[in-house]
């Protein structure tokens, strides 16, 4: 069994216990990141680390550790390198109250879970024949910037993707796609990749963020404008993005194809740009 940190401790995962009182088990009270590790070099922890910041500011809540002691314990997980890729989840709640109540009382003091697990080999179906999407519409809360741990809308809609043979909800709210269920999304129209603008709607995806970067390093022009339903049907590519999924074609949106139902030219040359990135990264030179 896997070693585990939890609460500034490092022990076997059969061995992590968290109280039945804790407010992320009993209200979602708490955020979470994923971070991407190749080789034993972690994919912009920085910026994974900012983005926890923002999320704990945003609900309360105190980091309970350093940039430093965040880097030592999740280097500890990984391992060094050279090292397998992996990628960690780590997990902070506001902690074990006395009493079930929406309103936490002061000194309590946060729950710290995080654990590395192997990231699985991409299927090399994916390259030649693409995943699937359906589309769904936005059920969420307005603050979806956050990386919080209330997951069920995610949960129930990945679910329905799955009973439709599909890997991944597309979201649409008033007509406007959003983003994933558990990704970000972006279309290519005209051989423009277009992607939804940041605000409280949309998760700010570190992957979303280096795609942009590297299509805009490369020449390929990114815009960060709304996309309506009309687009999203009718765009040349559809991709979408997350840390651990990368950047996936969309070849079959509610059944019907995406442009000629193969993964498409633009979507080969950015994944050539992602592969080479992570290369530079399992060699520490990213």
């Amino acid at each position: 069994m896997s070693e585990i940190f939890l609460n500034g401790a490092f022990l076997p995962a059969h061995q992590g216990l968290v109280s039945v009182m804790d407010r992320g088990f009993l209200f979602g009270d708490g955020v979470y990141e994923v971070i991407p590790s190749y080789g034993g070099y972690f994919l912009r922890l920085e910026q994974h680390l900012d983005r926890l910041e923002d999320s704990l500011s945003a609900i309360r809540l105190d980091n309970s550790l350093s940039r430093e002691e965040w880097q030592e314990a999740l280097a500890r997980l990984v391992g060094p390198p050279p090292a397998p890729d992996q990628s960690v989840y780590l997990q902070v709640t506001r902690g074990v109250a006395p009493e079930r109540d929406p309103l936490c009382p002061a000194g309590v003091t946060p729950t710290v879970f995080a654990r590395a697990t192997p990231i699985a080999p991409r299927p090399p179906e994916v390259v030649t024949q693409g995943v699937a999407c359906i589309t769904r519409p936005d059920i969420r809360w307005h603050r979806c910037e956050l990386k919080t741990i209330s997951l069920l809308s995610a949960v129930m809609m990945r679910r329905e993707a799955e009973d439709e043979g599909a890997l991944e909800a597309i979201l649409l709210r008033d007509g406007m796609v959003t983003e994933g269920a558990s990704t970000n999304v972006f279309v290519v129209l005209g051989g423009e990749i277009i992607t939804p603008p940041r605000g409280h709607l949309i998760l700010p995806g570190i992957t979303r963020e280096l795609v942009m970067e590297l299509a805009r390093d490369h020449g390929i022009r990114v815009l960060e404008r709304r996309i309506p339903m009309e687009e999203l049907t009718a765009a040349d590519e559809i991709w979408i993005t997350n840390s651990t999924r990368e950047v996936l074609p969309v070849t079959r949106l509610d059944v019907v194809p995406v442009g000629a139902g193969v993964p498409g030219p633009l979507w080969r040359r950015m994944d050539a740009l992602y592969q080479d990135y992570k290369a530079r990264v399992r060699s520490g030179r990213a």
